[in-house]
């Protein structure tokens, strides 16, 4: 399974708070927050093949634009599945990968799923019946390595059209 990662600047290891104005960014492979996806992903031979990442302010600046863009270069990457996140309580990020999904999802370039805090009420409200959104702790939070544990057996699931998918669904989303 061909993987694309999106991530703000923080998660792909290209400054926290300092470099919110991060331009569009797309590197080879898993970079940044990878590390702590890497064992999973590996337990259901998904290879990251690029990870975009974006400031958030770029994306607080023109989020339809910046949307648009990220979903354009991950047509090209033609990838097999898509993780907007972990976006964990980062309310900005937490949007700009809900907005990432939803927009996959209508334009059928993609299967994607994001994951998140349930500090995120809004999005989760806004989102949630019509993109999958996985349940996480907040930054810091106990639960981290099972709510990534819950991702990959979705990712899996998902993507190899096992029967159980729509218990799992039911089970680990909101």
């Amino acid at each position: 399974m061909k993987v694309v990662l999106v991530f703000d600047q923080g998660l792909a290891g290209l400054g926290g708070k300092g470099n919110t104005h991060l331009p569009l960014t797309i590197q080879k492979g898993g970079i940044g927050s990878y590390l702590m996806l890497k064992p999973h992903f590996e337990e259901i031979h998904a290879e990251v093949i690029a990870t975009l990442s974006c400031g958030i302010e770029t994306f607080m600046d023109n989020p339809d634009d910046v949307v648009m863009k990220l979903c354009a270069m991950i047509k090209k990457l033609n990838p097999d599945f898509v993780l907007a996140g972990p976006c964990f309580d980062f309310k900005e990020f937490s949007l700009m990968s809900a907005r990432v999904c939803k927009l996959l999802k209508e334009k059928g370039i993609s299967q994607a799923v994001t994951m998140m805090s349930s500090d995120n009420t809004k999005v989760i409200l806004d989102y949630a019946k019509e993109i999958d959104i996985i349940k996480m702790p907040k930054k810091g939070g106990t639960g981290l390595k099972d709510s990534f544990v819950e991702l990959s057996k979705y990712m899996d699931f998902k993507y190899n059209q096992k029967a159980e998918f729509d218990d799992l669904r039911k089970q680990i989303c909101y």
